[in-house]
């Protein structure tokens, strides 16, 4: 199972003006990093950059001269992205961009089936909150000391590790088959779908003849009222 966490930054918060101007992401196979990524920053072909926006993530317009259009990436992004699940943090504001980005080049938009909104499955599991990334990197011990700006590709790779606690952490993700919080077609968060596989063989028993004789004999002290003597007796 291959899944993409990403990340955009962008010049302001408007889909109907502002642009997509850094693009970035990580490949989990089966819930681990695969060490492949995707970075890109990105022209907006003009558009300037609001002031709060550059505030947040540090991208200048100066930064962006002579870097690539996104007509020129898109196609290595599509690759990239390609059959996997898309999982983002507030997916509804990173998947807006891209399928405005994508309308104007032609492209069909990304089926809502293949979003995995963290933002939404930390918020059932911690109704309370607070549920931003930095929030979540604090709730998990998650080093996040680098994030002193918000960075599409650094973002993906805090993501990566939050989406693993998520869902249960690393020694659950060897289990887990599906486990995500997703929007259905009408953008709405889906349920929860999870999988276990059963064991194929049932794990030998621990406990030893000599534990098994040690018990007997604390249960001997404790009287003939003793819960474990009823339980015995009911077994």
């Amino acid at each position: 199972m291959r899944e993409i966490i990403f990340d955009t930054e962008t010049t302001g918060l408007d889909l109907r003006d502002d642009r997509i101007i850094e693009l970035g992401g990580v490949e989990l196979v089966n819930r681990f990093p695969t060490g492949r990524t995707f970075h890109k920053f990105i022209n907006p072909q003009g558009r300037a950059i609001h002031a709060e926006a550059q505030a947040v993530h540090g991208i200048s317009a100066a930064d962006l001269v002579g870097k690539p259009t996104f007509t020129e990436v898109v196609e290595e992004w599509l690759a990239f992205t390609d059959g996997a699940k898309l999982i983002a943090h507030n997916a509804t504001f990173d998947i807006g961009f891209l399928n405005l980005e994508f309308s104007r080049l032609g492209h069909p938009a990304i089926d809502a089936g293949r979003v995995v909104d963290t933002l939404a499955l930390a918020r059932r599991k911690h109704p309370m909150g607070p549920n931003s990334l930095d929030a979540l990197c604090r709730r998990y011990g998650i080093d996040n000391t680098r994030r002193t700006k918000h960075g599409a590709l650094l973002d993906s790779e805090l993501l990566a590790e939050v989406y693993i606690e998520l869902i249960g952490g690393k020694q659950a993700a060897l289990v887990l088959e599906s486990v995500a919080v997703q929007m259905n077609g009408a953008g709405e968060v889906a349920d929860i779908d999870v999988s276990i596989g059963a064991r194929p063989i049932a794990l030998p028993p621990r406990l030893t003849e000599a534990d098994r004789a040690a018990h007997a004999g604390l249960v001997g002290t404790l009287g003939e009222k003793a819960l474990w003597l009823k339980m015995a007796a009911a077994g």
